[in-house]
């Protein structure tokens, strides 16, 4: 069997984490396997391994925003197969992550031996959804969404999600150390790809893409 080189695991879960990884670790001992427990720190694993074989994702890490995190990283890191590793398996759910381009679904539930067997047949360029997952039509109107989100640079999509925590220009300026004439040019570049007029729509539009729409709440 040949070894992935390296395999991201986002997820801010330390007992599920752990014990996944003790398993997995087991199976793959040749696997660099990198950690991310929030948006910020999955973003800078990404930048530093780009190179990454696979990135298990949990959608609920603190700092996401529903689907949006997925849908960045299937865009601008599409050489990375992504797997959704989620507390939810609704098929709603399912459904939604499958349209906006992940690999597989894998619900926690799942045994570490199945996830396994997901993680290796992604690899092989397969699909891996639950069995008990049946496909429905996916809504045109969020995929639309999706690929207005999807259009975003790292830098917009970085602001957006600033803008959704409710960040002031200036309290974003700082954080990115840029001026605040930048964050506003950004703004403007924002609202254009997603049809918007300003910063409130904005954050209604990405948040027909979040996690509660199926019953999630942030962490």
């Amino acid at each position: 069997m040949i070894q992935p080189e390296k395999i991201i695991i986002a997820d801010d879960h330390p007992l599920f984490r752990q014990a996944l990884l003790s398993t997995l670790k087991s199976k793959l001992d040749q696997t660099q396997w990198l950690e991310a427990q929030t948006i910020a720190e999955l973003e800078q694993q990404l930048k530093d391994h780009s190179d990454s074989d696979l990135l298990l994702l949990d959608l609920n890490i603190p700092g996401a925003h529903g689907f949006n995190t997925l849908i960045h990283v299937r865009n601008h890191f599409p050489q990375i197969p992504v797997v959704v590793v989620s507390a939810y398996e609704d098929h709603s759910t399912i459904n939604k992550a499958m349209g906006y381009g992940a690999a597989g679904f894998v619900p926690k539930s799942t045994p570490i031996d199945d996830i396994f067997a997901a993680i290796m047949a992604v690899l092989s360029g397969e699909i891996w959804l639950p069995t008990s997952f049946q496909s429905a039509q996916e809504n045109d109107d969020n995929i639309d969404i999706a690929e207005r989100v999807a259009s975003l640079t790292q830098q917009q999509y970085r602001i957006l999600m600033m803008f959704a925590q409710g960040l002031l220009n200036k309290q974003i300026a700082y954080d990115l150390n840029v001026s605040e004439a930048t964050i506003k040019a950004h703004a403007t570049a924002i609202f254009r790809k997603l049809d918007v007029r300003n910063r409130t729509q904005a954050v209604i539009v990405i948040a027909k893409l979040d996690l509660t729409e199926t019953g999630f709440t942030q962490n």
